[in-house]
């Protein structure tokens, strides 16, 4: 495993285990995870303990090109892999702090219809240090403190679910980034035997689920997973989690004209969600070259609204940012690397 994905307590065993005393794993630790720092030699740690460190495997990525938006403080990363492939992130600042959301994959094996990031199929995991680079990078190239995470870049999180679960906690770790879980929030296509096991975790991040569909037919056409784990058997994870958390779900709807925007949907959405507890985030359709699908009009999203709401649901749009440097998931990657 890599040094830099390794627990506090694991680093302290592989030292010791190598015949150096224990806190030198403390002392690597601070280092990667509250300096955010991989240049050892510019370190505390002693000759012999760097001599141990550089046989064994160090990762990170690197900041291969920022794209900023006109339009608002929105920007986008792309980073380059040890093995040059490429991924993204985007960085929002709002109000109350700096929002980064963070891949977790490169690629994607789910096939949703609508998303860029699954047109190439997955390449491969991250790791919990890939995942972890990806904020220490930002922050040290702009100097600043990322406060809330969301795993909603390239990849589904939940088919990374290990590495997934490890980023979190080192993420949090006191000693290191020491984010609350309670700004971190998961976003799943459905995977519902890893949501059960999400739930038996008890860490209690936030979770949100892309339903996008009301019921399966339609879901299973835009959507793969549901012929794994339809709609009866998400509902089930769901309320599992929801009885086992007690946290509120937010379902993310991305609003696509003529496909999922009538009446029908809102009945189909009342009598799926009625006994979950949830927040439900309408996304307008961000238009790609492989989806030829369009977006409802502004009034058309407005009316969906007011009927959910009417219906007892708490509903939001979701804030559109970064347009015009294609800061939705995948969109900017693959453009890339298609050139």
């Amino acid at each position: 495993m890599e040094l830099n994905s390794m627990y506090e307590d694991e680093l302290r065993q592989f030292f010791e285990e190598k015949g150096e005393k224990a806190f030198r794993g403390s002392q690597l630790f601070t280092f990667f995870h509250d300096k955010k720092r991989c240049d050892l030699e510019n370190s505390n740690l002693s000759a012999k303990s760097i001599n141990i460190i550089n046989s064994e495997d160090i990762n990170k990525v690197e900041i291969f090109k920022i794209f900023d938006s006109k339009l608002d403080e929105t920007k986008k990363f792309l980073f380059k892999l040890k093995d040059e492939n490429l991924i993204e992130g985007v960085l929002m600042e709002y109000k109350h702090g700096y929002s980064q959301c963070i891949s977790t994959q490169v690629g994607c094996r789910m096939g949703c219809d609508f998303c860029a990031s699954t047109k190439s199929g997955l390449v491969r995991n991250l790791t919990a240090a890939e995942m972890l680079s990806e904020v220490y990078e930002i922050e040290n190239k702009l100097d600043i403190k990322v406060s809330n995470f969301i795993l909603m870049g390239s990849g589904e999180p939940l088919d990374n679910f290990s590495e997934v679960i490890r980023f979190i906690k080192l993420l949090h770790d006191e000693k290191g980034h020491n984010t609350s879980y309670r700004n971190i929030t998961i976003s799943t296509c459905g995977v519902a035997d890893k949501i059960y096991e999400l739930a038996d975790t008890n860490i209690p991040i936030n979770l949100a689920v892309s339903l996008h569909q009301t019921n399966d037919i339609d879901r299973s056409n835009l959507m793969p997973i549901n012929r794994k784990f339809n709609l009866t058997e998400l509902k089930k994870a769901l309320e599992y989690y929801c009885n086992k958390t007690k946290n509120r779900i937010t379902f993310e709807y991305t609003l696509i004209k003529n496909q999922n925007d009538g009446k029908k949907n809102i009945d189909e959405l009342y009598n799926f969600a009625k006994h979950i507890k949830c927040h439900i985030n309408l996304i307008p359709l961000n238009p790609i070259d492989e989806f030829d699908e369009k977006r409802p009009s502004k009034d058309e999203i407005n009316e969906f609204k007011n009927l959910l709401e009417k219906k007892g649901f708490n509903v939001t749009i979701r804030r559109e940012l970064g347009r015009d440097i294609s800061a939705s998931c995948g969109q900017l990657r693959r453009k890339i690397e298609v050139k």
